[in-house]
């Protein structure tokens, strides 16, 4: 069955937006995410909360996305969706998801990390946290002074600039290496990592699985674990559930709180 005649055939199924609804089958688990991708776009779900997906799963069920988010904006028709990690020390928006080291500089465009901090910048809104936001820099030092690097001085200057110019509330660029200390973390809202590494490598070792990710632009609810697959363990009954957890609880709560009803 195709994802929109899956969804088509939901439109005969009464509405049911208090239940929890557990998607499992037979067939490759990117279709389920496809298709829970499917109905949260065509309103027939509010969100989901999804468990870990392995890169080669994906390309054996016949797709060439690269993991849940690049399914979730292809269902959408959505250009831009942020991975967004909350912890209990601190919080990280990636601006850029799952792409090759070599490329990062070439997206940090204006355009797109000025789109990245208002999407951030909404993030926080929606979560009332009302502390600055930081982004990151992309090269040793920030670049220092242009020695290591231009990006800071020639894309992440001038973006800071015109996002200050309209109000938001942002620091930076800090210098990567010094960003994550423990006395920064009470400071900001939200970290913006330039990259996939940069921002997760600290989040996940101070946080282990006690993470929860969010995927943020899309037009649903989407949480998720701040984890992997770990096929080794799997089937043992020795995985931490903590992080799974965390992510229906925050569907639930995201879920919520744009139906304008916020559930502590």
């Amino acid at each position: 069955m195709t994802v929109r005649s899956w969804a088509e055939a939901l439109n005969k199924i009464p509405s049911s937006p208090k239940e929890l609804v557990d998607i499992n089958g037979n067939h490759n688990p990117a279709k389920w995410v496809e298709e829970a991708g499917a109905a949260c776009f065509f309103k027939h779900l509010d969100g989901m909360a999804t468990a870990p997906l392995s890169k080669p799963s994906v390309f054996a069920g016949g797709m060439t996305d690269l993991g849940h988010t690049d399914i979730l904006k292809r269902v959408s028709n959505t250009k831009d969706a942020y991975m967004t990690f909350l912890g209990k020390e601190f919080n990280v928006m990636l601006l850029t998801g799952h792409v090759s080291i070599k490329d990062v500089s070439a997206k940090m465009t204006s355009r797109n990390i000025i789109e990245g901090v208002n999407s951030a910048s909404s993030f926080v809104k929606l979560l009332s946290l009302k502390k600055p936001l930081a982004l990151l820099g992309l090269n040793p030092h920030s670049g220092d002074s242009g020695l290591l690097g231009t990006e800071e001085t020639e894309v992440l200057a001038p973006a800071l600039e015109t996002l200050r110019k309209d109000k938001v509330l942002i620091e930076g660029p800090l210098v990567p290496d010094s960003a994550f200390t423990p006395d920064r973390w009470p400071r900001y809202s939200l970290y913006l990592a330039l990259y996939h590494d940069q921002g997760l490598i600290p989040f996940k070792t101070v946080h282990g699985q006690n993470g929860v990710h969010i995927t943020w632009g899309l037009p649903f609810v989407r949480t998720s674990v701040d984890h992997g697959t770990a096929f080794d363990i799997a089937g043992k009954d020795k995985a931490d559930a903590t992080s799974m957890r965390l992510a229906i609880e925050w569907a639930i709560k995201l879920c919520s709180i744009k139906n304008g009803d916020l559930r502590k």
